[in-house]
């Protein structure tokens, strides 16, 4: 699967918060693509940078008593200075306040206009500032807060543009049915055709409630709106190549690849497409969205203390350690869990016992018995099967990079040093040389030396420079040239001269935590308060009892059969029957925590617990005041 042209990107990251694990994750993996894609001798242009217009940075500044560019600038840097830390190999870092972003947007803005796709109206909607979206009555949740990050909306009416997006709908759902990996992966895929299926409205695409944006084009006309910030932070993806201004770079579009989190998938899966149909510009060919992580178990929150700093990590515990953790641990597209116990663990198994020792046994056998020059002459007589098995392993992997199964290619590339370990303990050379039989003992070094080859280029994408110093050791170089000889041709190396080399991946024999202080005073801030995203992680609801009886072996005890709608029966164990007797619950509503983990009271399984309030006159249930379908919503 070669290209010409190899053109990926990451979303441009809003710079209202600091760099995170999430971040990182989205910017390793692209990273990865786009040095696998130089290494095969693709022309590849990578793209990363920051969204700096909207709302909340607006407010944000202000807060600080800083005006919003120099807010922007102070977060960019951040962003910029950490990917220059890690070695992202970025060939452009694009800032939504550059002047040639600007103009380009103000381009693309015009010309939707001249096609008649945008037209003047009247938007009145629940605006959520956090997320920069509208939301109609239907999706709020508890009819005000935002059902993307919980944050509560205000009602907002004000002169709009908007987008004629419900015109493309058609040509969208024949864009997903016709290309069946352009959203990756399929399961989001299905989510998004559902959503277009159910119809688009068109979309409001600027505002006048703030100033911090984009102007509209002069011969509009109409200088008090200004340009919505997804519309505007979308169109970087070509104003970075020249769009509207110096085109000269737009022969690499449409891109190859764009990266995003699960959480903008709608934007870029069905607004940008919608833009590009209306800019007379291709598609992109994959749009991959990934999940989210979190943090031995937990969502990561600030007041928890538990958000990753990834930097803080990669110092700790090595940058490529980390990068090899991030792609190997998770599949993409599922949530992963982040923790310093995993990614050790990782780091002794996967690169210290697998790789790292197979590197030092193939150089230590190779020294003590042939002086580090290895001859692979006699490779194939002694080792058909394993090369055929390597062989095979290798014509599987291109695939799964491209279909993002990051995780799978790694697995992969593991039965292949598992295929290298395996023949040492089967030929135990060390026997063979007591033996006379010294050709045997040079052909399973040469394995070894081939399949560290093959790793080492295979892995250089996502630990480049340990991987150099792999190919150093075994007396060859990463390059496009032996890429295609070893990986695509399948041939061996000729004869090697091998090197000596420390340990490159020594193992990690404890956690390093974070400063105690920080950690304790997160604790003392987490005791405060609850956000609004726990509180509706717990799903309250009225609850009808159809059964009732007391519970064995218990004077506290009652057994409940309690209807929560749709057919969902529940069992559930309280500990009422001082205050209440069977009987007079039957009939009855009680309000349920619905999705509390299954527990054994007294022997006896409770899937939910009701609510009570208890004081010096007793406990008393929570009731609702007036009768309500069985499985109603409390909140």
């Amino acid at each position: 699967m070669k290209h010409d042209h190899f053109y990926l990107t990451t979303p441009i990251y809003y710079v209202n918060d600091a760099p995170h694990i999430g971040h990182a994750y989205t910017t390793i993996i692209a990273d990865t693509m786009a040095r696998y894609a130089r290494l095969k001798g693709c022309n590849t242009f990578f793209l990363t940078g920051t969204d700096e217009h909207g709302q909340k940075i607006e407010e944000s500044a202000k807060a600080r008593g800083k005006n919003a560019k120099e807010w922007a600038d102070e977060n960019s840097e951040k962003f910029k200075t950490l990917w220059d830390d890690f070695g992202i190999s970025y060939d452009k870092f694009i800032r939504t306040t550059d002047e040639e972003h600007k103009l380009g947007v103000q381009a693309a803005f015009q010309k939707m206009w001249d096609k008649g796709d945008i037209y003047k109206g009247e938007f009145e909607g629940n605006y959520c500032v956090s997320c920069e979206t509208f939301f109609t009555n239907t999706q709020l949740v508890n009819d005000e807060f935002c059902p993307d990050c919980g944050k509560p909306t205000s009602v907002l009416k004000e002169e709009n543009y908007f987008f004629r997006l419900s015109k493309y709908e058609k040509q969208l759902i024949d864009w997903y049915s016709q290309n069946e990996e352009c959203i990756l992966p399929k399961s989001k895929k299905n989510e998004v055709v559902k959503f277009v299926e159910g119809g688009l409205r068109d979309l409001s695409i600027t505002r006048t409630s703030f100033e911090w944006g984009i102007k509209l084009p002069d011969n509009i006309g109409d200088d008090k709106h200004v340009i919505y910030v997804w519309l505007d932070a979308l169109l970087n993806y070509v104003t970075a190549l020249g769009y509207g201004t110096d085109e000269k770079n737009m022969e690499y579009w449409p891109a190859n690849l764009q990266i995003v989190g699960k959480d903008i998938l709608k934007f870029h899966a069905i607004y940008w497409p919608a833009f590009l149909l209306s800019l007379d510009l291709p598609l992109p060919k994959h749009i991959a969205a990934h999940g989210w992580w979190t943090r031995d178990g937990e969502k990561m929150s600030k007041s928890k203390g538990n958000v990753v700093n990834p930097k803080e990590i990669a110092d700790a515990y090595g940058l490529e350690n980390f990068r090899y953790f991030l792609l190997r641990e998770v599949p993409f597209g599922q949530d992963g869990d982040f923790s310093r116990r995993a990614l050790i663990d990782r780091i002794n198994s996967d690169l210290a016992n697998d790789l790292g020792n197979l590197l030092s046994r193939t150089i230590g056998m190779s020294d003590k018995y042939f002086g580090l020059n290895i001859e692979l002459k006699d490779l194939y007589t002694y080792h058909k099967e394993d090369m055929a098995k390597i062989d095979e392993i290798t014509a599987c992997l291109e695939p799964l990079l491209y279909g993002m199964q990051t995780h799978r290619y790694l697995e992969e590339i593991w039965k292949m040093l598992g295929v290298a370990n395996k023949a040492i303990d089967t030929v135990a050379p060390w026997n063979k040389m007591k033996e006379g039989k010294e050709a045997e003992a040079m052909a399973l070094i040469a394995l070894c030396v081939n399949v560290l080859a093959r790793a080492a280029l295979l892995l250089s994408p996502i630990m480049p420079n340990k991987m150099n110093e792999v190919a150093s050791a075994i007396g060859f170089e990463i390059n496009t040239q032996n890429f295609e000889k070893l990986i695509y041709e399948k041939s061996p190396l000729a004869s090697s001269k091998l090197s000596k080399v420390t340990a490159l991946f020594p193992r990690i024999e404890e956690i390093i935590e974070e400063a105690p202080k920080q950690v304790e005073e997160a604790k003392k801030e987490e005791k405060k308060y609850v956000s609004i995203d726990h509180f509706f992680e717990t799903e309250l609801k009225v609850g009808t009892v159809l059964e009732a009886e007391n519970a064995p072996k218990s004077s506290k005890l009652l057994i409940l059969k309690v209807d929560l709608g749709d057919g969902d029966i529940r069992q559930i164990v309280a500990g009422i029957r001082e205050s209440y007797t069977a009987q007079s619950l039957i009939g009855t509503q009680v309000c349920v925590v619905a999705n509390l983990k299954p527990a054994k009271i007294m022997g006896v399984i409770s899937e939910g617990m009701l609510l009570a309030a208890k004081d010096a006159n007793g406990l008393t249930l929570i009731r609702p005041e007036t009768p309500k379908q069985s499985g109603s919503k409390i909140g």
